[in-house]
C-alpha cells in the first residue's frame, strides 16, 4: 500500500515518541484488512488491537486516498517509504514504514508492517560506538592512507602480528609483514586507490608461525570523504572458521575439475595444472614429462634407477617470470640418479621433502639444474610422479619458498590428486594424438593425392581436418574424368568422426567412382549410393547395434558432371549444401538444385537440376563445416562465402584462400571440404559429327570422314587406330543396333575420343573369340588398341566409345 510514495531520508523523531526505543508491527492480509496489531503499534498511534483488528488499513491514513487506496507492485515481496498516518487523538504522524510480504505454512499471505520508533534520549555511549567498534573488532582493521601507509590498526591487528600501532604507523605493509602476499595486497590497495572499487586478496595475512587454518583472508576498501574522493584505503582481515582449509582444498579439487584438460593440447593441460597449485598450494611448480615412444595402449614400466631426462612441459611461480626454473619450457632437464625426481619416478610414488633431507642436499650439490634450490630459499618440495593407466608420463615439483609453512601430508595428498587428473588428461591426450594421426593418414590415403588431368575444368581443393577432440570427419572431395570429355564433381560427409568415419568415407568415395565408370546420370547415381548405405548398415548393425552412424546413415552428398561440349552442367545432391556458382561477371547465385533426403533414409527420390554455365563460371562445392565454423552465424558465413567468389582473383588457389582465411579464426567443429572449378570449353573446331546410314556399306565412308579430320586436326599418325576403331564400332552400331548412328570425333588436348551413338539399349560385350569364330574380335581389338573404352547409357540409346592417348600415337 507504499508505492505510490519514494523512499526518503529517514525523518526526524516525532515529539509523541516515547522515552525508550521501540518497534511497532501490524500485519495486513492480501485485501488490506488488518489482522494483527502489537503493543508498539498501540503506543504509536493509540490504538488498541480490539478497535483496529478488521478494519481497512487506508483507514489508518491521514491522507484521503478514495475507494482505492495504493497497493504494493505485484511480485514485490517487499517495500518501503514514508506514510502519514493519524493518531487517534488526530494529529497527523510521518512515519518510515517497511513492508514484508510472507506466506505462512497454511498458505495464507500476509504483509508485515514494521516502523522503529527511537527514544527522545539517547544513551551516553552512544557517540563513541564507532571508535569501540573499531579498536574492539574481532577482526583486522586497518587504514592506510594514499601513499599506502599505516596511519591506524586495531588491536586485532596488533595481536596478529604481534607489533604495537606504534610500531607500525607511517610503514607499508610489506615493510610490516615481509611475504609475497603483502606486495599482492598492497598493489590491490592502490588499485582501490585508483578505481574507488572494494578489492579482495585470494590469500591470507598471518602472523609469523601461524598456519594456514588461523590465517586471515582479506578485503580493501576504499574511503571516500562527502565529495566522494578516496581518502584512504581501509583493510580488513577475517579470520578463518575451523576447518576452512579442508573446504577451500576440497574447493580447489573442484575447480581443478573444471579447470585441467579442457583441451587435448598435452602442454596446455600441463600449464593448467601448474596455474591450480600456484598460488594456492605451492610457490613455483614445474611439470615434466617424459618424450614417450608411441606404444598405443600398451602399459610403461616405470623408469628403472638411473639418470632420467624429461622435458620442461610447463612452470609456474608467484615470482614474476619463475625464474626458479632454470631449464625453458620446451628444453629438457637432465636428473642424476640418486636426485629425488629420478627416485621417485623409479619408485612410483610421491614424496614430501623438508630441504634438511640429505637427498636434497646432494641433489642441490650435485646438479647446476637444482641451484634453485638455495638461490630462492626453499624449505619444502613435494615430488609426484605422474601415472596413467599404468603408463609413467613424467614427473610434478610442487616447492614452497615465499610461504613460511612447511608442506604437510594432507597437501601431498592433495598434489595427487591434482596430478592425477592431470596424468589422466595427458594420457588422453596423447592417445588421442595418435588416434588423430592416423585417422589423418587413413583420411589422407582415401582422398585424392593429385587431381586427374582434364581439359573440361580449372580445379582447386582444400580440406581442413577439425581442431576438437571428436577427431577427423568423414568429408571428401572428388574429380572424375568421365566419356565424352565430361567431368564429375563429388563432394560428401559422412556423419560422425574418428577413423570408422574416415573408412566409411573410402568405402562411400569408391562406391561413387565404380558408379560413375559407368556413367549413370546423377540421380541414379545417388539412389544406387542410398541402396549401399542402407545395406551397409543393416550389415554393420547386425554386429554392432550400438553403432550411431552404422554404414554412414546420414551421409550427404552432391554430384554434379560438366560437359564442356555443351557447357552443360547437371547436377543431383543428397541432403547436401547447393553449390555456389559465379558468372564469369562476378555474379553469385546458388545453384537451385533440389535437396533431396540424406543417404541411407530411402524411400525418397533424388532429384535433377540441369544448367547452363558460361565459359569461365565457377563452382564452389563444400560441406556443411564451412557454414558452420563461425560459432553457426550462417548470415555471416554466406556473406563472407559470397564476397570471397564475387571478388576478380588471377587463380582459384587465391579463392580457396580467401574462402577459409576467416574460418581459420574460429574454432572448427566439423571438417571442411572445398572444391573450385571454373568452366571451360571445347569449341565446335574440336568437335565433328557425322550422321550416318545403317548401311554397311557406310563404314568406308565413315573411315574416310575420321581420317579427314585427323588430317584437318594435324593428326595423321593417329589415323590408323582410329579407321580400325571407328570400322568396327560403326559396324557393330549397323549390325546389332537401331537408327539413327551418329558418329563423333573429339580432340581434347592429347587425347582423341571416338564415340558412335545409335538408338538400341542392348550393350556390346567383350569376349575373347575362339579359334574358329567368324565374329568376337573387334571389340577385342579396341580395347587393346586404345586407352579407355566403355558404353554411355541415355534415356533412349546408348554411345559406345574408345579414348586414345595421342602422345602414345
Amino acid at each position: 500500500m507504499m508505492e505510490r510514495l519514494p523512499i526518503p531520508e529517514r525523518p526526524d523523531e516525532s515529539d509523541a515518541s516515547p522515552e525508550s526505543a521501540f518497534t511497532a508491527t501490524a500485519t495486513i492480509n492480501e485485501q488490506g484488512i488488518v489482522t494483527g496489531w502489537s503493543e508498539g503499534a498501540r503506543r504509536l498511534l493509540g490504538y488498541t488491537a480490539s478497535e483496529v483488528a478488521g478494519r481497512t488499513a487506508a483507514g489508518l491514513l491521514a491522507d484521503d486516498v478514495g475507494e482505492t487506496p495504493p497497493r504494493p507492485p505485484g511480485g514485490r515481496e517487499r517495500c518501503s517509504g514514508t506514510l502519514a498516518l493519524r493518531h487517534r487523538d488526530g494529529h497527523r504522524l510521518e512515519l518510515r514504514l517497511l513492508a514484508h510480504r510472507r506466506t505462512s505454512d497454511g498458505g495464507i499471505t500476509e504483509w508485515l508492517v514494521v516502523s522503529a520508533v527511537a527514544g527522545k534520549r539517547r544513551s551516553p555511549e552512544e557517540e563513541p560506538l564507532r571508535e569501540w567498534t573499531f579498536s574492539q573488532s574481532p577482526d583486522i582493521l586497518a587504514i592506510f592512507d594514499t601513499d599506502l601507509r599505516l596511519v591506524a590498526a586495531n588491536a586485532r591487528m596488533e595481536r596478529a602480528l604481534s607489533l604495537a600501532e606504534a610500531e607500525m604507523r607511517g610503514l607499508h605493509l610489506p615493510e610490516i609483514a615481509p611475504y609475497a602476499v603483502s606486495h599482492e595486497t598492497e598493489r590491490r590497495m592502490r588499485l582501490a586507490l585508483e578505481t574507488g572499487e572494494q578489492q579482495y586478496v585470494e590469500a591470507y595475512i598471518c602472523a609469523t608461525g601461524v598456519s594456514p587454518e588461523r590465517g586471515w583472508s582479506t578485503s580493501l576498501a576504499p574511503l571516500k570523504d562527502a565529495d566522494g574522493r578516496v581518502r584512504a584505503v581501509c583493510l580488513t582481515a577475517h579470520s578463518r572458521p575451523e576447518g576452512y582449509l579442508a573446504r577451500q582444498r576440497m574447493l580447489l579439487l573442484s575447480d581443478a575439475g573444471a579447470r585441467i584438460g579442457t583441451t587435448v593440447d598435452i602442454a596446455r593441460t600441463a600449464q593448467e595444472l601448474a596455474d591450480i597449485a600456484v598460488p594456492w598450494l605451492a610457490d613455483f611448480t614445474a611439470v615434466d614429462l617424459l618424450d614417450l615412444p608411441q606404444q598405443g595402449d600398451k602399459p610403461a614400466s616405470a623408469p628403472s634407477a638411473g639418470p632420467v631426462t624429461m622435458r620442461r612441459t610447463a612452470v609456474r611461480s608467484v615470482l614474476e617470470g619463475s625464474p626458479e626454473s632454470l631449464v625453458a619450457v620446451g628444453e629438457t632437464a637432465a636428473y642424476p640418479a640418486l636426485s629425488p625426481p629420478a627416485e621417485c619416478l623409479a619408485a612410483g610414488h610421491p614424496s614430501l621433502y623438508r630441504m634438511t633431507d640429505s637427498t636434497i642436499a646432494r641433489w642441490a650439490a650435485q646438479a647446476p639444474s637444482a641451484a634453485w634450490i638455495r638461490e630462492y630459499g626453499t624449505h619444502s618440495m613435494m615430488i609426484v610422479p605422474m601415472r596413467a593407466h599404468g603408463i609413467t608420463l613424467g614427473v610434478v615439483l610442487f616447492s614452497r619458498h615465499q610461504r613460511r609453512e612447511p608442506f604437510e601430508p594432507d597437501d601431498l595428498l592433495l598434489a595427487e590428486e591434482l596430478t592425477a587428473r592431470a596424468a589422466v588428461s595427458i594420457h588422453d591426450a596423447r592417445r588421442y594424438a595418435q588416434e588423430h594421426t592416423s585417422t589423418i593418414t587413413l583420411q589422407r590415403s582415401l582422398l585424392p593425392h593429385a587431381l586427374p588431368g582434364q581439359a573440361a575444368l580449372e580445379i582447386a581443393s582444400r580440406y581442413l581436418p577439425t581442431g576438437t577432440s571428436a577427431g577427423v570427419g568423414g568429408d571428401w572431395f572428388d574429380v572424375i574424368p568421365l566419356s565424352g570429355a565430361r567431368v564429375a564433381l563429388v563432394v560428401g560427409d559422412v556423419v560422425g568422426h574418428g577413423i570408422r568415419a574416415s573408412a566409411t568415407m573410402g568405402r562411400l568415395r569408391t562406391a561413387v567412382r565404380t558408379l560413375a565408370d559407368v556413367d549413370l546420370p546423377p540421380d541414379e547415381l545417388l539412389t544406387h549410393l542410398d541402396d549401399l548405405v542402407i545395406h551397409l548398415a543393416a550389415d554393420e548393425g547386425s554386429t554392432d547395434p550400438s553403432a550411431e552412424t552404422a554404414g554412414g546413415i546420414g551421409t550427404t552428398c552432391l554430384y554434379a558432371v560438366y560437359d564442356p561440349i555443351s557447357r552443360r552442367c547437371t547436377l543431383a545432391r543428397a541432403g547436401h549444401p547447393p553449390p555456389a556458382a559465379v558468372t564469369p561477371d562476378g555474379a553469385v547465385y546458388f545453384l537451385d538444385v533440389p535437396a533431396g533426403p540424406p543417404l541411407g533414409l530411402g524411400g525418397l527420390p533424388f532429384e535433377t537440376f540441369e544448367t547452363e554455365l558460361p565459359e569461365g563460371s565457377i563452382l564452389a562445392l563444400y560441406t556443411d563445416g564451412l557454414l558452420e565454423a563461425r560459432d553457426h552465424d550462417i548470415d555471416e558465413a554466406l556473406d563472407q562465402l559470397f564476397a570471397a567468389l564475387s571478388s576478380p582473383t588471377p587463380t582459384l588457389d587465391t579463392v580457396c584462400d580467401r574462402i577459409l582465411t576467416p574460418v581459420l579464426s574460429h574454432r572448427r567443429d566439423d571438417d571442411i571440404a572445398l572444391l573450385i572449378a571454373r568452366t571451360r570449353a571445347l569449341h565446335a573446331d574440336r568437335v565433328a559429327t557425322w550422321d550416318l546410314a545403317s548401311d554397311p556399306v557406310i563404314v568406308a565412308q565413315a573411315r574416310k570422314h575420321a581420317t579427314d579430320q585427323l588430317t584437318a586436326w594435324g593428326l595423321d599418325n593417329a589415323a590408323f587406330i582410329t579407321e580400325l576403331t571407328v570400322s568396327e564400332l560403326v559396324t557393330n552400331a549397323i549390325r546389332y543396333g537401331q537408327p539413327p548412328i551418329h558418329l563423333r570425333l573429339i580432340h581434347e588436348n592429347n587425347t582423341l575420343i571416338c564415340e558412335v551413338f545409335d538408338s538400341s539399349n542392348t550393350s556390346p560385350h567383350l569376349r575373347r573369340a575362339r579359334t574358329y569364330d567368324e565374329g568376337g574380335r573387334g571389340l577385342l581389338l579396341v580395347a587393346q588398341l586404345s586407352d579407355r573404352w566403355g558404353t554411355r547409357h541415355a534415356t533412349t540409346g546408348k554411345t559406345i566409345w574408345a579414348e586414345q592417348s595421342l602422345s602414345a600415337a
